[in-house]
């Protein structure tokens, strides 16, 4: 749950963090508060490099010493360490020094260290002639060091020679040497020699040398050639085992092939530790489709034709790493089984086995989850006396059908005391049910082919909802259902489309007084109608994050949508007559026709260990047309709130221009919005992190509305509608979840009516009206 409330003078009491900030500042500004006396601070470490083709952020890693963090050019993390007493351990010194950082006193044994390894990178990226030095500057117990890297001329591969020992390999070694990643005239890389062990590692094993492995990959180099070149002896040795006098000696790799396959669909791991061979023994066999089957259950956890349609293994395969490592993807992605093993035996030659190549047992351990869950979720909060509660009652059955089907089922209940402000008085109620069945694979007869499965993991979704709201001003129902495909195209992107989209929409009761005020614009008239909606989108996501490695990443979402085409179409061509207001009606209330489309653009670029800074576009457009005067109400955009502009509470701001009669109307929404983010986040100490943001956007309709002047996009004058809005927030990073509080405040608005909209210039901080404190959970993008 969301709570957004503007500030007021008892709200924020600037005098306690001020003070706090103005204490740490100074001890931030005296770094050399506890650097002995005859040793220096490391103040600044630099490199300066000759060469643009070595970048300085691989440089950085090897030098051993650096100076401590900054903050927007504080050490904010020393000034921690500083004010606590360092002859005291009680609370808060030993406290202060835990979450501070002690200072980095300049060592120059580690400067001679750093620029030794700075040699030794630089040899290794082929720069054999490096030369680095070190200049040291000394003042007022602080030291600068700066490394001065003049690489010189590069060595570059003359040619690489081949030394295929193994007859077995040579021939497919030699079928692949366009991909290898060591070309002739290259610049020498140690880095890429490793990454090209790794690749022939790869492309060996999936032809079925099981026991290959990177360290039959050796390389020597010789550098005498001379004119700054070397050549490459790229070496592949044979296979070392023990004879049968005990001797290790040298023979060729041999192809391993698939012979049994075992799949224990129940094992269970500290039983099978536990009991050993008394384990196996009580287990079940059966032979299906070529595959044993092992379970100690009456029924196998999971039907086997799901698990055999995950798998990229069959017997009489050749081994391949590549197809194991796709079936452990694959049964994983079931969420079905809570551990996913696959492993490998030998059991030795069998009569009437092809002795060229030798036999291996796959062993597919499987352990399921617990299949059924029932939990209940309280949310909650209480700011500035506002109240808000929600309730949900969440079941959840993860192999429903024994086909690693998924239902959930949510019963949910929620109040907010709205405040009196915005609302003049009342609260929002809102209870309903939401459900879905996930079921692995497409309900499509063409497409459930086993190698399309296999290809693309696909999953057939179908969803269901009630929700009922009462507002202080209207009551309105909602429910739909959907029918819709997922599948992945790679490690990055997913597509989900849903060809069927179903909304029915009621309001059952509108306050006279409020109905009055929408009726002064007929958008919003026809914004608050009853409607029915018939019709499909397209999602697709794009997202390289990799959770364990911290390095830049791109999110890209685009959303395409269309509704009620279908059934105008339709009703043309049975020629049905029109209502009173000249549109088609579904069910006795009037169908959606429109077209809408998305994009949603984020860029996080890791600065360093302790700050990051994400940029953020959106821009959305919805455009009614045939059967529609204006776009269905939650399909409509808004702007404000805790994951938009910050400094405007949500639903508040636009459109456009337009400056609203009534300033207590609260639900603003139009068909376009463009906005843009940047928020820079740091982490401060214990589990707070900080950040800083920079919002602006806005909403606008698509169509002129005569009601609202200045509502309407154009694109000569868009960007002088335009809001901005900062603010600072704390993120509280409980591992499970984030905790976050926002505090914007205005800069621009755009509907003030008269320039400058610069709020600065016009007038003094208001901070009932200029700011807006935003408590929520979870990062806002």
């Amino acid at each position: 749950m969301l709570k957004y409330f503007p500030l007021n003078k008892s709200t924020v009491t600037l005098k306690l963090p001020v003070f706090l900030a103005v204490i740490l500042l100074l001890y931030s500004c005296n770094p050399a508060k506890y650097v002995p006396a005859e040793s220096t601070l490391l103040a600044k470490s630099d490199v300066k490099i000759d060469n643009n083709k070595v970048r300085k952020s691989d440089i950085e890693p090897y030098i051993k010493q650096q100076p401590n963090k900054k903050i927007f050019g504080a050490r904010f993390y020393l000034g921690l360490y500083n004010l606590s007493n360092i002859e005291k351990d009680r609370w808060p010194h030993g406290w202060l020094r835990d979450i501070g950082e002690e200072p980095v006193i300049y060592d120059p044994f580690s400067a001679g260290k750093s620029t030794e390894q700075l040699e030794n990178y630089l040899f290794s990226k082929g720069y054999f002639n490096a030369e680095v030095s070190t200049d040291v500057f000394s003042r007022k117990q602080k030291t600068d060091v700066t490394y001065r890297i003049r690489t010189n001329e590069a060595y570059r591969i003359r040619d690489v020679i081949y030394d295929i020992k193994d007859e077995n390999i040579r021939s497919l070694f030699f079928m692949d040497t366009i991909n290898c990643l060591i070309k002739d005239n290259m610049i020498y890389d140690v880095d890429v020699m490793q990454k090209e062990r790794v690749r022939l590692e790869r492309f060996i094993k999936d032809l079925g040398f099981y026991s290959f492995s990177r360290d039959h990959i050796h390389f020597e180099v010789d550098s005498t050639v001379g004119q700054k070149q070397v050549d490459i002896y790229y070496e592949v040795r044979k296979f070392l085992r023990y004879s049968d006098n005990s001797r290790v000696v040298e023979t060729d790799h041999q192809r391993y092939r698939l012979n049994n396959i075992y799949i224990y669909t129940s094992y269970d791991p500290r039983e099978s530790l536990d009991r050993g061979d008394a384990y196996l023994e009580k287990q079940d066999t059966t032979y299906y489709k070529g595959y044993y089957f092992i379970s100690d259950k009456e029924k196998h956890s999971v039907k086997p034709d799901v698990i055999l349609q995950s798998l990229y293994i069959d017997p009489g395969d050749l081994y391949q790493l590549t197809n194991m490592e796709k079936s452990r993807d694959h049964l994983n992605s079931l969420q079905t089984f809570r551990l996913v093993n696959i492993g490998y035996n030998n059991p030795g030659i069998t009569e009437g086995w092809d002795h060229s190549e030798k036999p291996l047992d796959c062993i597919v351990n499987l352990t399921p989850v617990v299949s059924q869950e029932y939990r209940i979720e309280l949310e909650g909060t209480n700011s500035a006396g506002n109240l808000g509660g929600a309730v949900n009652l969440v079941y959840q059955n993860k192999n429903l059908f024994r086909g690693a089907e998924r239902l959930n089922i949510k019963l949910k209940g929620a109040y907010e005391a709205l405040p009196e402000q915005t609302t003049g008085s009342g609260s929002l109620q809102e209870y309903g049910f939401e459900s879905s069945l996930t079921l692995p694979r497409f309900l499509l007869p063409f497409l459930e082919k086993e190698s399309f499965i296999k290809k693309y993991n696909p999953k057939t979704v179908i969803n269901a909802a009630y929700n009922y709201q009462k507002m202080p001003f209207y009551t309105r129902t909602v429910a739909n259902a959907s029918f819709g495909y997922n599948w992945k195209d790679g490690r990055f992107t997913k597509h989900s489309v849903n060809p069927l989209q179903m909304n029915l929409v009621k309001l059952p009761f509108i306050d006279p007084a409020y109905e009055q005020r929408i009726d002064t614009s007929s958008y919003l008239a026809f914004s608050y109608k009853d409607v029915f909606l018939l019709g499909g989108n397209y999602v697709y996501v794009f997202n390289n994050q990799n959770i364990k490695k911290s390095r830049d990443y791109w999110y890209i979402k685009t959303t395409g949508e269309l509704a009620g085409n279908v059934m105008s179409l339709a009703y043309r061509a049975m020629g049905v007559g029109r209502s009173q207001d000249g549109s088609y009606e579904a069910f006795g209330q009037t169908f959606a026709q429109y077209v809408k489309a998305d994009i949603d653009l984020r860029y996080n670029r890791t600065l360093n260990d302790v700050s990051s800074i994400v940029y953020r576009a959106f821009a959305g457009l919805g455009v009614p047309y045939g059967n529609s005067r204006a776009m269905p109400f939650e399909k409509q955009y808004f702007s404000g709130g805790a994951n938009s502009i910050r400094a405007w509470q949500v639903r508040s701001l636009g459109p456009g221009s337009y400056t609203p009669v009534d300033s207590t109307f609260f639900n603003v929404t139009a068909d376009v919005k463009l906005e843009f983010n940047v928020e820079y986040r740091f982490k401060l100490f214990w589990k707070l992190d900080g950040a800083l943001f920079l919002d602006a956007g806005n909403i606008w309709t698509f169509y002129e509305d005569e009601d609202r002047p200045g509502a309407q996009f154009k694109m000569d004058k868009f960007y002088r509608d335009m809001a901005l809005g900062t603010g600072a927030g704390l993120r509280f990073d409980l591992n499970f979840v984030v905790l976050r509080a926002d505090l914007g405040m205005k800069l621009r608005d755009p509907q003030l009516p008269d320039k400058p909209r610069w709020i600065i210039q016009r007038r003094k901080m208001n901070f009932r009206n200029d700011f807006t404190l935003n408590i929520s959970i979870g990062y806002p993008f």
